[in-house]
Parts: C-alpha cells; sequence; structure tokens
C-alpha cells in the first residue's frame, strides 16, 4: 500500500475526533462509566507512540500494531501521524461496541487497520493467539471490578491463571486483565505502551500487576500525571503510561519513574531499582522528589495506639438519619434513635462538644434510626416507628444492597462514639491537608465518610488518668502534615484524596512518643508496639 500523505492522516483525525465527539455526547455518560468508554486525547496519544517508537528503535522499521480497545482508532492515529504507514506490517484493533468498531472501520480501514468486533478476552481465549504484535499501544476499558459479574471475574481469572500463571484479585478492574493478556498474546521483546489507572501502584490487589512487570517484562518508564490534570475530561481517573518491553529485566536494571508534566518535559523523575520496587508498598512514593514524608524514626505509627475504623455505612442515609425535629413529628421512640454527626462539608468545627447528655451542640442535630428489634415487636410496641417502615422511603431504603442483606432490615453495624474522627476523603495540595481530624467530644457517632480512632489501652489509660491528655493527643493529631496523608492515602482524577483505615493506621506516630515517652516502654510490655497495621480490624 502507498503511504498516503500525513495531510490525509491529520484529515481522517480530525474526522475522527468529531465522530468520537458525537458518540460521546449520544451516549448516557453513566453508561460510558460503566463501560469504561474513555477515548485517549489525540496530543496524548502521539505522545506515547512517539515514546514507544523511541523505545522499538530499528524493529520500529516493520511494526506489528495492536489495540485490543480501538474504540475510533486514536493510537493507530497517532501512530501513522508518528511513523507513517510504510512502517506498518500489519495493524489489528479489536473492539466491543458496535458502533465504535463501525467507525473504526470506516476511518482506518481504508489504512491497512483490521478492525475485529468482539471482547478481547474472549477472542484471545477461543481463537488463540494468532500473528503476533511486536507493538501494543492500548487505553483498555476502565471497568471497575464491582460491574464485572461474578461468572465473568472467574472466566478472567481462570484465563490468566491458564495462560500467566498468575492470580489476580477479584477485586480488579477490567483493565488488569487487558494489559496481562495482551501481553501473552504479543511477540517476545515487544514493546508496550499502556494508559491505565494508577490506582494498582498502591491498593493491595494491584500487587500481582506490580510483581508482575517486575519479573516478566523490563519495565522502562512508568509516569503518573498530576492528578489535578485530569487526562479525560468526563472520567475523575489519576492515570499513569506505564512502557515496557516483553522479556525479563537484566539483574541490575532500574526504572525510570516520573511524575507531572508531560511525557516529554515531566516535573520530576527519579531511577529507582527493582529491589526498591519489590520492598515498596506504595509505587506513587516515586519519584520520592514529590514530598514522600519521611519514615517515622521509631518505627511508631498511629496504628499502635489508636484502632481505625470506618464509620458505618446506613445504605439509606435519607431515610435512616432525620432530623430531631422529624424524628419529634413522626414520634420516633428515643430508645431507637443515637445521634450521629453530618457529613464533613456540614461540619463547620473540628471540635464538636457536647450538651449534658451527650449529643452534639450542633444545628441541626441528627438522629440515626437503629433498631435490632424483630418486626412483629416493633409493630405491637412502637406503632409509630412500625408506620414509618412502611412508607415510600421504607420500602426503598429496605430495597437497597446493604438492607436487604441484614436482620432485620433497619437494624444498623455497631459503633460506640470515637473521641476522635478523620474524614475519608477530601483535597488539598502543598501545605493544605487533605483531609481534617475531629475531636468529638460527644456521643454521637459517624457515616462511613468518616474514620474513627479509638484510643488503644495503653493511650486510653493515660488519658483516664489525665484528662487533658485528650486535648493533647487532638494536637498531636493536627501536626499530622498533608504531605504524610496524601503519601499514605491514594489520589483521583481532579485531586480527590482518600484515606482507608489500614492507611490512616500506618502514619507515624513520633509525636506521641516524644510527647509521651512512656508509651513505648507500655506497648512493648503488651505487644502492641509495631504491630503490623494490616491486622487491625475495620481495614
Amino acid at each position: 500500500m502507498i503511504a498516503p500523505p500525513i495531510e490525509i492522516v491529520s484529515s481522517l483525525e480530525l474526522r475522527r475526533q468529531d465522530m468520537q465527539l458525537r458518540f460521546d455526547v449520544a451516549r448516557e455518560a453513566t453508561d460510558r462509566n460503566r463501560l469504561g468508554q474513555f477515548a485517549t486525547p489525540n496530543p496524548l496519544a502521539i505522545e506515547i507512540a512517539r515514546l514507544a517508537l523511541e523505545t522499538m528503535g530499528e524493529a520500529s522499521q516493520g511494526l506489528r500494531f495492536a489495540d485490543p480497545s480501538i474504540g475510533t482508532g486514536s493510537f493507530y492515529s497517532a501512530l501513522l501521524q508518528v511513523a507513517g504507514l510504510a512502517h506498518v506490517r500489519s495493524a489489528v484493533g479489536v473492539e466491543l461496541d458496535p458502533e465504535l468498531c463501525a467507525l473504526a472501520n470506516e476511518l482506518w480501514s481504508p489504512l491497512g487497520l483490521r478492525v475485529i468486533r468482539s471482547d478481547f478476552t474472549r477472542l484471545l481465549e477461543s481463537a488463540g493467539s494468532g500473528e503476533r504484535p511486536n507493538l501494543i499501544l492500548a487505553n483498555p476499558p476502565y471497568v471497575r471490578h464491582h460491574h464485572l459479574g461474578r461468572e465473568e471475574k472467574a472466566r478472567l481469572r481462570s484465563l490468566v491463571r491458564r495462560e500467566l500463571g498468575v492470580e489476580v484479585s477479584g477485586l480488579s478492574g477490567l483493565y488488569v486483565y487487558f494489559l496481562l493478556l495482551a501481553t501473552a498474546w504479543m511477540e517476545e521483546q515487544g514493546v508496550a505502551a499502556w494508559l491505565i489507572p494508577s490506582e494498582f501502584m498502591d491498593v493491595n490487589y494491584g500487587a500481582p500487576l506490580k510483581e508482575f512487570l517486575l519479573s516478566r517484562t523490563t519495565l522502562l518508564r512508568v509516569h503518573r500525571f498530576d492528578p489535578r490534570e485530569v487526562q479525560f475530561g468526563d472520567a475523575l481517573v489519576s492515570s499513569v503510561v506505564i512502557l515496557f518491553r516483553k522479556e525479563p529485566p537484566p539483574t541490575a536494571h532500574e526504572v525510570h519513574f516520573t511524575f507531572g508534566g508531560s511525557l516529554r518535559s515531566p516535573g520530576m523523575r527519579e531511577q529507582v531499582g527493582l529491589t526498591c520496587l519489590r520492598s515498596s508498598r506504595k509505587w506513587t512514593e516515586f519519584p520520592r522528589a514529590i514530598g514522600r514524608a519521611t519514615p517515622a524514626a521509631s518505627g511508631a505509627v498511629l496504628g499502635d495506639f489508636f484502632q481505625v475504623q470506618r464509620g458505618i455505612a446506613t445504605g439509606a442515609n435519607k431515610f435512616f438519619i432525620l432530623t430531631r425535629e422529624r424524628a419529634a413529628q413522626l414520634a420516633l421512640p428515643s430508645q431507637h434513635l443515637k445521634p450521629i454527626l453530618p457529613s464533613p462539608r456540614n461540619l463547620k468545627v473540628d471540635v464538636v462538644e457536647a450538651d449534658t447528655d451527650g449529643n452534639p451542640l450542633l444545628d441541626p442535630q441528627l438522629l440515626l434510626v437503629d433498631c435490632d428489634l424483630p418486626e412483629d415487636t416493633v409493630r405491637a410496641k412502637w406503632p409509630a416507628m412500625w408506620e414509618y417502615f412502611q412508607t415510600p422511603g421504607a420500602l426503598d431504603a429496605k430495597a437497597r444492597y446493604l438492607s436487604a442483606n441484614r436482620s432485620p432490615w433497619y437494624r444498623q453495624e455497631r459503633r460506640a462514639p470515637a473521641p476522635y474522627l478523620c474524614t475519608y476523603m477530601g483535597r488539598g495540595s502543598d501545605q493544605k491537608r487533605p483531609l481534617r481530624f475531629i475531636w468529638n467530644r460527644s456521643r454521637a457517632i459517624g457515616t462511613n465518610l468518616y474514620l474513627m480512632l479509638y484510643p488503644k489501652p495503653v493511650l486510653a489509660s493515660l488519658m483516664g488518668r489525665d484528662p487533658g491528655c485528650e486535648a493533647e493527643a487532638f494536637r498531636l493529631l493536627l501536626e499530622v502534615t498533608g504531605h504524610e496523608l496524601r503519601s499514605e492515602g491514594r489520589v483521583y482524577g481532579g485531586g480527590l484524596h482518600k484515606i482507608e483505615p489500614s492507611e490512616l493506621a500506618r502514619i507515624s506516630a513520633d509525636a506521641f512518643l516524644s510527647r509521651w515517652p512512656e508509651l513505648g516502654a507500655a506497648c512493648a510490655r503488651q505487644g502492641e508496639l509495631f504491630a503490623d497495621p494490616e491486622s487491625l480490624t475495620g481495614t
């Protein structure tokens, strides 16, 4: 085939962008989110293609290109713009969506792209490998694990196990299976560049993928985009580009980690050895110039002094959480109402004071409906509550997942009031903390938008002997820096930070030992100091 002038490719790319925009507008955002359909912007696709071709060197003169989720063909367009058609020996794109498949075929089949309408994972499973590509450029569907059915997860996990001998966690998104299976398909020493969510770098279920990249490929480049600069305008996903060659790594190999800016001009960079990466729980700490907090000098962490647990998940806050005034109007029995804190955005204070009954001095005061009595007992003893349980709002709440799996459906999780809380998610950069600590002096509990910190026996005993220690402990929690919270937590597109109980429990507690040196000896005697935070309940 005669190579087309670059003007033709550019014209086709403009058509592709117009088609993509029309497709995006016509589809419901919720449907595209569920299916993980987020197209790669052309400038980014060009950067990725150029990086991969530079890595291939002379091998780029005979390209066998593949994209297992071709969409409208953003990566093939980028490849033609960077390399030209003359160097493309073969090209194949797989796409499940029939409309996207038709668009890609209309645009690029005249320029050598063979478009296959299929689920890539099933195509690989049923038809074998066929001709193996030596270049894969891909932005796989970002389908979260909870959108994958149980049978589909079992099939995918079995397929990866058969093809690669890798055990994938059931919490993995579809992109993990795509990357692993496409790597099994590609030619030895082939090069791949993937644009995927960065979440695997920090979470436990990302461990198999990280180990695969370190042991079965030569991982060359990991570029993490600044989460505040979302790569997809309609998906709050923090993204990373992974570049590797399909061959085991040299013994002394180092991986080039970059952060921020662009692939060509990153804001920060660092070469990291394989040994260091294998021992690191979180890859987002690299490059370390980002401002990763210094590890605890003593080894003590908050989990040594606090039990950290998520707040309750009601499953239907609008039904189960009422203002005190509304509960009184409904004549709901006080025995089955508990004070509960408002959401963090509505909690304007960092110290929640209480009245003589322990109710938070907040306006409005909120109450949680919580009853574990059988329905027959409620109907006979508390007719007003039974009437509330028959309202349309109750029918909706009862049908929801959490309620449907409780007995009785209106019973809540057990939580004692926690003296300290930390917000579960928030935003903040540089010195601003993305998350807040709350000193709760009331008997209110919190929803799952909070993490609840319960002092362990040694710290609780100290507070019992000296009530002033409660205020001092809160002051020490406020010394936790934004860098520490960001480095232990995780970040999503748009700069949204989240932290799980086990992650909060890993933050340094050096300040507590500096203030109360006796805590170290007391904890050591009870075997608590330097405990594994993963063992904490509620994590």
